[in-house]
This record gives C-alpha cells, structure tokens and sequence, in this order.
C-alpha cells in the first residue's frame, strides 16, 4: 500500500489545452487591444498620461484577461448572421467589463482624472477591434485544422463518445475508427469503411502511416485493454489522449480541474468561481445601487401607500432558502392582508382575496419586489439567478423533483431564466414546478454575463407589459 502511495506522491497533471500556437497567441491579443486601445484613444486627442489612467489601463488588463477568454472560438462560422451574433457577444461582454471598470472608477474616485471623451471613445471603439482580431483567430483556426499540416488521428472507440468525438475534431486528417470488436459485430452501429482495423494492430498503423494523434474512447470497464494499447503506443511519436463519457452524467458546469496535481471531472458545482465570482458580485452591486438611486422615490411613495391602505407593516420579511440551501430573510413590499411564513404558505391564486387593492397592481407590475435590491447590497441575494420559493414549499418540492435543491449552488435572484420564459406567478401543478427547476439548471449550466444582461433586459420589458401570469 505505501509504494502505490509512494508512486502517486510525485505525479501530477495539469490543465492545458491543444490549441495550435498561433491560435493559442491570437487568443491572448483580447486584453492587449483594449489596453493599447485606450491609449490610442490617449494619443489621438493629445491628452497626457496620468498615474490614474496607467492605473485603469492595469485594471482593464486584468479584468479585459479573465472575462474574454470565455469567448469560444468554435462557436462561429464565416456567414454574416455567425458574424453578427458573435459581434452581439462580444458588446455584451465588453458591457460587463465597462460595468466593472465604472464601479471601480466611481469607488476609487478616479473619474476626475480621466477624459470623457477619450473614455467615450475608447468604449464605442474597442468591439470593432476586438471583432477585427476574433475574425483573424477564426481564419487562424480553420487554417490550423483544414491545411496541408492538419495532423493526422484515429479514434479508438466504436461508440457514441467516438462519433460525438468525430464530429467535433475537424474532418482533414481523421483516418477512421478502430475498436476490440469485430465489424461483424459493429455492422449495426458503423460501415465496413469507417473501421479501419482491431484495437490490436493500432500501433502498427500508427507506425506505418504516420498518425500524429489516437483518441481512446473506450468504456472505462476497459482499463486492462487500455493500459495494454497504451503501452503498445509508447512505440511510436503519437500523441494519446484519452476520452471519457463525461457525457453519462447529467452534468451541471461541467470542467476538468486540478486539485494540486490531480485531475478531477466536476459533474454538478456552482458557475462562479474566481474572476467570475468577482464580476458577478462587482456586476450586482454596480446595478443594484444604479437601481435603487433611481427608484427610492418610488419605493417611499409604494411603502405609503401600502400602510395607508392596509393594516399591517409596509415590508414583509419571508424566510427563503439562498446559497447553499440557507435561511435567509427576503425583503417585499406588503401585497396581501396576511404576512404567512409558517410550514405551510399558501401560493397566490387568481382573485385571491387575499391581495389587497393596492397589492395587486405592485405584483402585476412586480414593483413589490424592489426591496430585494437591498439584499442584493447584503449578498443574500442576486440580480439574476433562480427565484427564492419560500421555505414551506421548498420542503415540499425537493422531495418531489429530482434535482431541486441544485438551483441553490448560486444566490437566488430578484428575477430569472424561468421567469423570462413565461414560468412567472403561481405554480399550481407539480409540472409548472417542474419546469421551472428545468430553466433554473439551465440557468446553472449555462451562466455567461451576457446571459444576465440579457435576462435582465427581457425582465424589464416583461414589466413594461405587465406579466400575465402575476396576480
């Protein structure tokens, strides 16, 4: 026991990519436009450099760094639609950095010392460039896959993880599949064509035609195969990566990490970690205040008008669950004669005599949620993420939907993806709720700060028309 404890202590694997170098460079060009950009900007309106200035282009860096690489190079085509929508992602990216880059400038008191018109100008122009040098990277990359040097490999792997593999990998090279099992046996799933040879004689074909590449897409059952082929490849110059079926979970923000030294597939875990934890934060804490600077004299004018009305306080503190299935205290402006948050909290039906006359227009125009915009600034809560349910219904629904309590790895949000797509208001059956949880996870698996200031847009505009299903 203690010489495989032994032989384990001084192995390590990190986390890389195999992108081709000039790919790899051009992908690192993002933050240094937007630096050198600004100082264009400086120098085309002959305005001096400042220690201020040097200290935001140093901010931008950073920040500029973390955010764009999230960008996939894959993603888009050569046609003007693909074009266009990746321009869409790049502005909406290039907004959350300048929410960051405002917020640190508004508390550093900095903005003095920078020109408006040359920080104006910076903001209009830096999408074009960066648009400018994603075209670059994207011809840089198919010429990489597509030319004359594409390198050659097979996959080892008659099944779905192998097609799926096949028809991610670009075509120019692939010299087909091989597998332990017999084409008689594979005639169902593959043509005759496609499988090249036995698991047996893969590193004599390696040998002999020069694959640069093997993919080993095998079950994991299969490991005393596998060690046996992967020892017969240390023959040869190939390079070997091994495949897993990741894809046999239902993954939530799935990545390999490193956990100092070993390599661990993260199945279920939260989107926010690191920069994006901090430009998460930054981006709730930036509009949160934007919001309640522009909205506090509505906010004073709905709490008098609720106490005026009706007896009883003008807020009502719920306990919900937040992050990490937590207690917390969610703030709402009164809507109802009744303040329920005991084990069972009856959902507001339609006509529910219940709302009070004032309550009823603040739920259809939503504004008896403003005041979770200070448990924003608390950090209980986020501008977008799944809806808070109350604890009573919480209890209830985790043990009836598979999955329920994952929408908790992230705070609870003022609005969310559910509720953009008509999943607002009472949810009545089992399947409403359902469905719901359904957008909520993909909320989860899908998170990008473009989504957020897309979720929160589609959110206003859904106040503006008032939400039909809210009573």
């Amino acid at each position: 026991m203690s010489s495989v404890v032994e032989s384990f202590a001084h192995r390590r694997v990190r986390l890389g990519n195999v992108e081709p170098a000039a790919v790899a460079l051009l992908k690192q060009l993002d933050p240094l436009i937007v630096f050198l950009s600004l100082f264009g900007c400086e120098f085309v309106y002959h305005d001096r450099l400042t220690p201020a200035l040097g200290a935001y282009a140093t901010l931008v860096f950073i920040v500029t760094s973390q955010l764009f690489n999230r960008l996939d190079i894959r993603e888009v085509g050569n046609s003007f639609s693909d074009f266009s929508r990746t321009y869409a992602r790049i502005v909406l990216q290039w907004a959350s950095v300048i929410a960051v880059l405002l917020f640190a400038a508004f508390a550093f008191k900095v903005s003095a010392n920078l020109s408006r018109r040359v920080v104006l100008t910076w903001f209009a122009v830096t999408p074009v460039l960066l648009s400018a040098v994603h075209a670059v990277r994207m011809r840089a990359h198919w010429f990489a896959a597509n030319g004359a040097s594409a390198p050659r490999h097979i996959i080892v792997g008659v099944n779905e993880v192998g097609f799926e593999l096949s028809r991610r990998l670009p075509p120019n090279g692939f010299m087909g599949y091989f597998d332990f099992r017999s084409i008689d046996r594979l005639a169902s799933v593959i043509e005759p064509d496609k499988l090249t040879g036995h698991c047996t004689d893969v590193a004599d074909y390696v040998r002999s035609h020069g694959i640069n590449i093997v993919y080993i897409a095998l079950p994991l059952c299969n490991v005393p195969r596998m060690s046996t082929l992967v020892n017969a490849l240390r023959d040869t110059t190939a390079s070997v990566y091994f495949v897993p079926d990741a894809f046999a979970f239902d993954l939530i923000q799935s990545r390999f990490v490193e956990i100092n030294g070993m390599p661990a597939l993260s199945v279920c875990d939260t989107p926010f970690h690191g920069m994006d934890a901090v430009l998460k934060r930054a981006t709730d804490v930036v509009f949160a205040s934007v919001a309640l600077a522009l909205v506090s004299p509505l906010m004073l004018l709905v709490a008098a008008a609720v106490k005026c009305t009706s007896s009883g306080p003008a807020l009502f503190r719920q306990r919900r669950y937040g992050l990490n299935g937590e207690e917390i205290l969610v703030y709402k402006f009164r809507s109802m004669t009744t303040t329920e948050d005991g084990a069972e909290v009856k959902q507001a039906t339609r006509q529910d005599p219940r709302v009070t006359p004032v309550g009823r227009f603040i739920r259809k125009t939503s504004i008896d949620e403003l005041p979770q915009l200070f448990n924003v600034l608390q950090g209980t809560m986020s501008l977008v993420g799944p809806r808070p349910h109350a604890v009573a219904h919480n209890e209830l629904y985790r043990k009836l939907i598979s999955g329920y309590m994952i929408r908790h790895k992230v705070r609870p949000g003022i609005t969310g993806l559910a509720q953009v797509n008509g999943m607002r208001g009472e949810t009545e059956t089992l399947d409403k709720m359902s469905e719901r949880v359904r957008f909520d996870l993909e909320y989860l698996r899908y998170w990008s700060p473009w989504m957020d200031l897309k979720i929160i847009f589609k959110t206003l505009g859904l106040v503006l028309h008032v939400g039909k299903n809210v009573y």
